[in-house]
């Protein structure tokens, strides 16, 4: 796992615990805007289509 996708699950674990707490504190636009920017956050852990498969994955076929 490269530091780059460290540090975008850091980022979108972040945005979960602050969401969770933003509810339970009765700030629900907050959680959404929480909800929103993990989200964004999370695209950047898609593969990309040219990517080649880090070692010890199978090819696409």
């Amino acid at each position: 796992m490269s530091l780059a996708r460290i540090a975008w699950t850091v980022v979108v674990m972040t945005c979960a615990l602050a969401c969770a707490i933003s509810f339970v504190a009765g700030y629900s636009g907050y959680g959404w805007i929480l909800i929103a920017v993990g989200l964004a956050a999370a695209v950047n852990l898609l593969p990309d289509r040219g990517e080649d498969p880090e070692p010890g994955e199978d090819s696409p076929a």
